[in-house]
């Protein structure tokens, strides 16, 4: 009668799985992962322009990347484990919105960065991640866009347009009507988005003492606007 030791129990699983693993790649991988995290982690921080900085929101990038490499890992010598773990992940839902379009940019940059560490693909990561980050810091922090403004205007005389008209025009480098409304005691409102003229901001008090005109405001804005 044959006897039946330790390593014949787990000799289909848990050894098996346990002589395939090697911990040195795996804390290589993890150490590249959690640098790359840190370095997308600066890229934000340096490259932030939004009203409030969420630094938990930033230190998840790092996180997120060590997470999906140790998940890359784990699932890349197991075919069973890798449709387990993707089945698991497809009900996952989060709840957190996302104001900025370009915290998905970076929340997606991580996941990467973490599937190209935990594959093994450590220069690709490396050189890819410094690449982006290199994208960011230049397109952000270095090149100026000039945001457009909106002037909105209220005045109880038609007749005041033609003049309003010309001073828009000969004040800004660029105008165009977003809106205009009739509002209740026969008084008018028209929004205009404008692109102003070097440090030619006076020329709304010029329209505010226009005859007719009962306030002129000025706002700047992302350009996205909702009539």
């Amino acid at each position: 009668m044959d006897s039946i030791n330790f390593n014949d129990i787990f000799k289909s699983s848990i050894l098996e799985k346990t002589s395939s693993f090697s911990i040195v790649d795996s804390l290589i991988g993890l150490l590249v992962a959690f640098v790359v995290g840190l370095f997308v982690y600066f890229v934000y921080k340096k490259t932030f322009s939004g009203v409030i900085y969420s630094h938990t929101y930033n230190i998840s990038l790092i996180i997120m990347t060590m997470a999906t490499a140790l998940i890359i890992m784990g699932i890349s010598s197991n075919v069973l484990l890798s449709l387990g773990m993707v089945g698991a992940l497809s009900i996952v839902r989060f709840r957190t919105p996302i104001k900025d379009p370009i915290d998905i940019v970076y929340m997606f940059w991580a996941i990467v960065a973490g599937i190209l560490c935990g594959a093994g693909f450590i220069p690709l990561a490396i050189v890819g991640s410094i690449l982006i980050g290199l994208v960011f810091i230049i397109f952000i922090n270095k090149i100026t866009i000039e945001n457009p403004y909106l002037l909105v205007i209220k005045y109880e005389d038609i007749s005041v347009e033609n003049s309003l008209q010309h001073v828009v025009s000969g004040h800004t480098k660029k105008h165009v009507i977003k809106s205009k409304s009739v509002m209740p005691g026969d008084d008018y409102e028209v929004t205009y988005e404008i692109r102003v003229k070097e440090a030619d901001m006076d020329f709304i008090n010029h329209i505010s003492t226009i005859d007719g005109v009962k306030s002129a405001i000025m706002l700047s804005y992302d350009g996205n606007f909702t009539a």
